[in-house]
């Protein structure tokens, strides 16, 4: 393990973005969230979770997919390739699991989506252990361990005034290697208990109990204050709905995606009118769904990671904690 003093920090990052494009969380606006280190920037490591979450850099809110072009009675179709390397720094735990998570959903069974593919291969991971849980965090209830990371190419840890860092692949070693000056022996200190989330939620026979839930009143209840403004879809760091769409210039055009959420009513709306969900109720309940059903029952994962976005941005506080614990509580023979 190797040691650097938390003031010589922005030098490192300094030196990791010579090789790469390098986001860290900085302050914006009083808004913490990853942004491009120019050496300017106000760090806010260690000041709780980025509001947004870093699922940007390799799943863009907007991205051109092709470009095409016609001349007479010839049409020209050439895809877009973004090779640039990343290097995301500053991720927690429950972020480091969602990559996980859409590397599930955009690389396997059976179909790898080659624009995700890419920009993943391309990213270096450090990432930075919690030392203290917020109220809304609740990734200990998913097996995640909010003091070590799982699949990062480095791990970094606070420790009285310093950061600790620890090469978890080949590719983490060779970073570390890039600023040998500002680095020392960690020596034999201990490394900090992994805090421990105030908020729980009990996940045993969810799955297998919303399988019997479907046409269940239970969502007419809950859909009532939802607004239908989608915004815990984009704070979410595992939901992955986009929408392709084209846009033309005489001869020329793009195709490109942007995010979408199935939170929208158009997001099901068919080409003839008709929406298999016409209204709040079907919208949130193929949320909660494919959160805490339809994700374990393809993937053997729960697709939520217990971050606390939605928890703290819901404006109506649908609290899917809450949620879950009145799943739990449902009579199925009531």
């Amino acid at each position: 393990m190797l040691k650097i003093a938390k003031e010589k920090m922005p030098e490192l990052l300094n030196a990791w973005a010579k090789i790469g494009k390098l986001y860290v969380p900085q302050d914006q606006d009083g808004v913490s969230n990853f942004l491009p280190w120019d050496g300017k920037g106000k760090l806010t490591l260690g000041q709780g979770n980025s509001v947004l979450p870093p699922k940007d850099l390799f799943f863009p809110r907007t991205e051109t997919m092709y470009r095409y072009q016609r001349s007479g009675g010839a049409l020209s179709l050439e895809e877009v390739v973004e090779n640039e390397k990343q290097i995301l720094v500053g991720i927690r735990s429950c972020d480091a699991r969602s990559i996980a998570l859409l590397d599930d959903v955009f690389l396997t069974k059976g179909y790898v989506d080659e624009f995700y593919r890419r920009r993943r291969e391309n990213t270096l991971i450090v990432a930075l252990a919690c030392n203290v849980a917020q109220d809304t965090c609740f990734c200990t209830s998913f097996g995640i361990d909010p003091g070590r990371a799982e699949g990062v190419d480095i791990q970094v840890w606070e420790v009285d005034g310093s950061y600790i860092l620890e090469a978890g692949t080949e590719k983490g070693r060779e970073l570390l290697g890039q600023a040998p000056a500002l680095l020392m022996e960690a020596g034999e200190g201990g490394l900090p208990e992994a805090p421990a989330c105030n908020l729980k939620v009990d996940l045993a026979g969810v799955t297998e109990k919303l399988q019997q839930m479907f046409e269940h009143p239970f969502w007419a209840q809950i859909c009532r204050k939802c607004l239908g403004c989608g915004l815990c879809t984009y704070l979410c760091p595992t939901c992955h709905c986009f929408d392709i769409q084209s846009e033309n210039r005489g001869d020329s055009g793009i195709k490109f995606r942007c995010w979408d959420s199935c939170m929208f009513s158009e997001y099901t709306r068919m080409a003839g009118g008709h929406n298999p969900r016409p209204s709040k109720k079907e919208r949130v309940r193929n949320r909660f769904l494919h959160k805490l059903q339809y994700f374990p029952e393809r993937y053997g994962k729960f697709g939520c990671v217990g971050c606390g976005r939605c928890l703290s941005y819901c404006p109506v506080n649908m609290d899917i904690t809450r949620i879950i614990g009145g799943i739990k509580e449902v009579d199925l023979n009531g």
